[in-house]
């Protein structure tokens, strides 16, 4: 389920960067995760019954 809310926005943040080492990398999403505030994280949460009901819709199809 994190690909519909959680991926999707952090894709979006990322446009752009490069990184030299696994240690840039951990650093950007450690500070991109703590910069997100709850409601955020709830926002994506509770958004996620609907998508639910348009995966069973679409028989389970990757839309």
């Amino acid at each position: 389920p994190s690909d519909y809310w959680l991926f999707r926005r952090m894709q979006h943040d990322l446009a752009g960067h490069r990184f030299t080492s696994f240690a840039e990398i951990e650093n950007w999403l450690q500070t991109w995760i703590a910069s997100k505030d709850e409601s955020f994280f709830r926002d994506g949460i509770r958004k996620l019954p609907e998508k639910w009901e348009k995966v069973v819709a679409s028989d389970g199809k990757y839309f």
